[in-house]
């Protein structure tokens, strides 16, 4: 066991334990619950986005990712990167001014019926269990190598932690948890790749040369075709990373947290240029990796790659720069996996307990109770499956839940706001296929079926090749929105549309925002503008 490893995975662990102390005291009411009564200024949420963001799939497996496949690895961080651009132009304002607590309540600002709103919890209670899964592989491979723990107890302390500060500290604890986090990951990150870049003598040319070399994939290492041999596979991907943030239930939920739109678009606008600044350095984590630990040790520690950075730091900084990394890798883990169990539980409590079980007849206590039992619930779940993914690189497992949400959600949040012929049969058949075919197509796909024993989670041939579902599933979800609209015999409420495209854009929530927001000449081109 390495002693000052633990030693600073006792601290972290205990500031996140007062932070969630301190904020368990303030969170009374399902606001304070849910999205911290919206108190979050623009920089505090935008850190807390970044936070979110960059999991143990960007800090483990990205880095492990470059290292065993060169150029392949880095489609990740590009993906991850251009995403908040579809969230900044496209999602962010109209969700924050249509929406209360969860993406279902944007979606039923339109379509107030309780079909649309329990299938909206459901897509987002099962991207979050996914997305929950690649965080704890690496909470286990983590804890595995420091500590020497069985990965089996290792995921296990992580999901009662994130239980613990959900469950009593709400959103204002994850939020601080995530800020924390945000800073420890860049000063940690900073520091590996300054070392590492004073190594090829802070010179970019001799660092790419150098990496011709270094690898076992020698010229290739900075060639793409490395892990996907296939076209479609890294089109399918980018597809996947690219369209797939703005369908996350937990980044989305975070643009709740601040009082207006304007806040949310700042906030946006700051995570951006944080998770800029995070992905460019994965470059000089990856190619660190890869010259200075080796091919051979990484497998070795990992077979998926995801010990890369913590090995790298051990090379170059010794153990005190080994621990402090690894303690920050556990404190990012800790804080995505809360976020996400907050954002599975509101989805529960807000919208399948109180408006459709309970029609809306639930108390503020009894929806805290609800999300809170839900919580656990979400926990145990995400715990159970980990244990079969445990040789899943976290990058690759994050991007199949990217690959849900562009499926799932983005169709729908883009056709609620922008087609005024959109209705309720569009919606729910959208949702659910795009769900359904994205869930269909990972099951008989080679990351569950394998010829090889131990390559997957199952042996035998899949049945497609595509190792993402993107290409297919997403166009799959906007057909099927398109198809069950044009094909239901329910007309839209145009009168609807138009209340919402103005709330969208304006925030105001009715027809006449036109008539409040400017001069009564230029009513008649507002109208025009927004119809």
């Amino acid at each position: 066991m390495n002693v000052l490893a633990f030693s600073l995975f006792l601290a972290i662990v205990g500031l996140t334990l007062i932070i969630t102390y301190a904020a368990s005291k303030r969170t009374k009411t399902t606001s304070d619950f849910y999205t911290a009564d919206g108190s979050l200024t623009g920089w505090q949420n935008g850190m807390a986005i970044a936070g979110d963001y960059m999991s143990a799939a960007s800090f483990l497996g990205i880095a492990g990712m470059v290292a065993l496949s060169g150029f392949d690895g880095f489609f990740y961080s590009i993906g991850f990167l251009v995403a908040y651009l579809v969230v900044l132009y496209i999602v962010a304002e109209p969700l924050r001014n249509l929406g209360k607590y969860t993406m279902a309540d944007m979606i039923a600002a339109r379509f107030n019926e309780k079909k649309v709103r329990g299938i909206a919890a459901l897509n987002t209670i099962t991207i979050s269990i996914f997305y929950m899964i690649a965080q704890l592989v690496g909470a286990g491979a983590l804890i595995h190598l420091l500590l020497g723990l069985d990965y089996m107890y290792s995921v296990l302390i992580v999901g009662v932690l994130m239980t613990v500060y959900v469950v009593f500290g709400g959103m204002t604890a994850t939020s601080w948890v995530q800020i924390v986090k945000a800073l420890l990951l860049m000063i940690g990150t900073f520091i590996i790749s300054i070392i590492v870049f004073s190594k090829f003598d802070f010179s970019l040319a001799k660092m790419f040369s150098e990496m011709k070399t270094a690898t076992p994939l020698g010229d290739g290492f900075l060639n793409p075709g490395n892990k996907f041999k296939n076209p479609l596979d890294m089109i399918s991907l980018n597809l996947a990373l690219v369209l797939g943030t703005a369908g996350l239930p937990h980044i989305l939920i975070r643009f709740f947290t601040v009082k207006d739109a304007i806040t949310a678009r700042k906030s946006v606008i700051y995570a951006t240029w944080i998770i800029g600044a995070f992905y460019i350095m994965t470059i000089f984590l990856g190619f660190g990796a890869a010259a200075f630990v080796g091919y051979d040790d990484i497998i070795k520690a990992n077979a998926a790659g995801n010990m890369a950075a913590p090995l790298l730091a051990q090379v170059l900084g010794g153990d005190f720069l080994f621990a402090f990394v690894s303690a920050v890798a556990f404190a990012t883990i800790l804080a995505v996996v809360a976020g996400l169990v907050l954002s599975a539980a509101s989805a529960f409590a807000h919208d399948f307990y109180s408006h459709i079980l309970r029609k809306g007849a639930a108390t503020e206590k009894e929806q805290v109770v609800a999300a809170r039992w839900a919580s656990i619930g979400v926990s145990i779940l995400s715990i159970i499956l980990a244990l079969f993914a445990q040789n899943m690189n976290v990058a690759f497992l994050v991007a199949l839940a990217f690959a849900v949400a562009a499926s799932a959600n983005l169709p729908i949040i883009l056709l609620t706001i922008f087609w005024k012929r959109f209705n309720t049969a569009g919606a729910v058949t959208g949702m659910l296929v795009g769900l359904f075919s994205s869930l269909f197509l990972v099951a008989i796909s080679p990351n569950v079926w394998a010829p090889e024993p131990g390559a997957a989670i199952f042996v035998g041939e899949p049945l497609i090749t595509l190792t993402n579902p993107g290409i297919i599933s997403i166009p799959l979800g906007f057909l099927a929105a398109f198809i069950g609209t044009l094909l239901s015999s329910k007309k839209a409420d145009e009168k609807k549309f138009d209340e919402i495209l103005v709330k969208a854009n304006t925030g105001e929530g009715n027809r006449r925002a036109c008539q409040t927001l400017i001069p009564k000449s230029l009513e008649a081109v507002c109208f025009k503008a927004f119809y």
